[in-house]
């Protein structure tokens, strides 16, 4: 996409991802520029999500799995010899966000300083104070401001989505993964998800897999099409949309894809 190094995020070279010896990446190459949307579609099943989750090692944790290749994180090699003992690091370093929320069964400040907790001391305000940011940030404090004590659980899905996002934001990643954030969400909270994403890109780059090809154009500079584990084109989203360059994409683009 964009062949000037220092400008570069993420880059993956020539990464192929196996489940005990059964590929479902093959030879991936792909550069995701700094303060970027980058949206990953194509058919159910054909290597998107697992390419995600290598961004930050999350498939370690599969049994069977297998990379080789390269993944680079502001020129980094996260896959090179001596990455093993920084995984943890570089999982904090990257927020993940899930298909369907996952907040915890306590309140909502707790879940907010949950993941800050773990890694930072400081004062109660410090913690407040930040947690109040970041739910604002998700656009989600002044609907639940009289109720930070309740439980998570109370909160509507597409508000829970937006404290997942915000207890994410806790620990200040630079680099955000979605996996189809919004696929169990109503129209209104995908909208509001939506103008989050493009604020949050002022600073962070992002990688975002979705069906939703209105979303895709909505929200993405970039966009890699992927078909039966291969990255089939990539380039700037207006480009991949309005003048794609195989009859693959093209039919996938117009819904007559089989």
């Amino acid at each position: 996409m964009d062949n000037t190094s220092k400008n570069i995020a993420i880059r993956i070279k020539n990464v192929t991802c196996s489940y005990g010896g059964k590929p479902a990446v093959r030879n991936a190459s792909l550069d995701v520029p700094q303060n970027s949307i980058c949206a990953f579609i194509g058919p159910s099943g054909c290597g998107k999500t697992t390419l995600l989750r290598s961004v930050n090692r999350l498939n370690d944790l599969t049994e069977g799995f297998a990379l080789s290749g390269s993944i680079e994180i502001n020129g980094e090699n996260i896959y090179g010899n001596d990455a093993a003992s920084h995984v943890e690091a570089l999982r904090r370093n990257i927020g993940m966000i899930f298909q369907q929320p996952n907040p915890l069964p306590t309140g909502i400040l707790k879940n907010m300083y949950m993941p800050i907790k773990a890694h930072y001391t400081g004062e109660k305000k410090y913690f407040y104070e930040k947690a109040v940011e970041k739910l604002k940030t998700a656009g989600l404090y002044d609907e639940i401001e009289h109720r930070l004590d309740r439980t998570a659980l109370s909160l509507s899905g597409g508000q829970q989505q937006r404290l997942c996002i915000a207890r994410a934001l806790m620990l200040e990643p630079k680099i955000m993964l979605f996996d189809e954030p919004c696929s169990a969400l109503d129209p209104i909270a995908t909208y509001k998800i939506e103008d989050m994403l493009l604020e949050l890109k002022k600073e962070r780059t992002m990688i975002i897999v979705t069906h939703n090809m209105e979303q895709a154009r909505r929200v993405s500079d970039y966009t890699a099409f992927f078909y039966q584990g291969e990255i089939v084109e990539a380039g700037r989203t207006n480009d991949v949309f309005f003048n794609p360059k195989t009859e693959l994409l093209d039919q996938y683009i117009r819904g007559r894809f089989s």
